[in-house]
């Protein structure tokens, strides 16, 4: 603890089994707020407990879809300033310092700001220097945007005319536990991409199907830098491309299913538990 005095700033998270993640990411934010809400979608690892010995107060929300329990959240928060992470995003002291520069004065020049983070893969301590890097609003006032209800886009929506800043220092995000772990996840989002894409009646095209592995893998190997990262980036990128082709595939099959006037789900297969922190970048 810094003993610096709490902004008035609330920080959420949305979280569902991140007992193994979520303490670091609380931890390192607790002197920047009196006011973290974890909202648990149904926890059986002890997430919920580990949340409040570390100070947060934690909210059962059941699973609604990732824009409308981040909608959620931000109902719970206290203070009119919002700092979202997911579970497995840690914020490093040169972001936690910039933040509380950002409220040194008062009230910040901008009314949302963008937030960049960096992926950090098994062995790694921080980002590698061409780690791909998202810069999604993240700091924002509630009364500037709030998150889109979509059950898959995981994004800020500000009020028409606000331009947010972007801060220098990068979030850690240590979003893959393990390959196959990243694989189990990334197959269930493209369970929900399938489900939105029916909802919103979008049809993608069948010569899709052909090129969505291939053109994807160069995506995240090429245009997302995990070349930099040697064989395990080959690896990742393979696991980028294979969720990206099943989300079309599963789309085709519904399609094919509907048109063959058979059940939307096939006969004993469930869904599985959700992992709650969105697609990996």
């Amino acid at each position: 603890m810094s003993g610096s005095a709490p902004l008035p700033l609330s920080v959420f998270i949305i979280a569902q089994n991140e007992a193994d993640r979520i303490g670091a990411v609380i931890r390192a934010v607790a002197d920047l707020t009196d006011d973290l809400v974890v909202v648990d979608s149904g926890s059986t690892d002890g997430t919920q407990a580990l949340a409040e010995s570390l100070g947060a107060r934690v909210i059962h929300n059941p699973w609604p879809g990732y824009g409308p329990q981040k909608r959620f959240a931000e109902a719970q928060c206290r203070h009119p300033w919002l700092l979202n992470l997911d579970a497995d995003e840690v914020v490093p002291p040169a972001l936690a310092a910039e933040i509380r520069a950002l409220f040194a004065a008062g009230e910040p020049a901008r009314p949302a700001w963008r937030l960049a983070i960096a992926e950090i893969f098994p062995g790694e301590s921080r980002p590698h220097r061409w780690a791909y890097t998202l810069t999604p609003v993240r700091l924002y006032r509630l009364d500037a945007g709030r998150y889109a209800p979509s059950p898959v886009h995981d994004r800020v929506e500000l009020r028409p005319g606000i331009e947010p800043g972007l801060l220098r220092a990068r979030v850690h995000h240590f979003s893959v536990r393990s390959l196959g772990d990243q694989l189990i996840k990334l197959n269930r989002y493209s369970d929900q991409q399938a489900d939105d894409l029916e909802a919103r009646g979008v049809t993608i095209p069948v010569w899709r199907v052909f090129v969505e592995l291939p053109g994807n893998f160069l995506k995240a190997y090429l245009g997302r830098r995990h070349f930099a990262r040697g064989t395990y980036g080959f690896l990742t990128a393979m696991n980028y491309a294979i969720s990206r082709h099943l989300r079309v595939a599963k789309h085709y099959e519904r399609r094919r299913r509907a048109a063959a006037g058979n059940p939307r789900w096939a006969a004993g297969s469930p869904r599985a538990p959700l992992d709650r922190n969105g697609p990996n970048p």
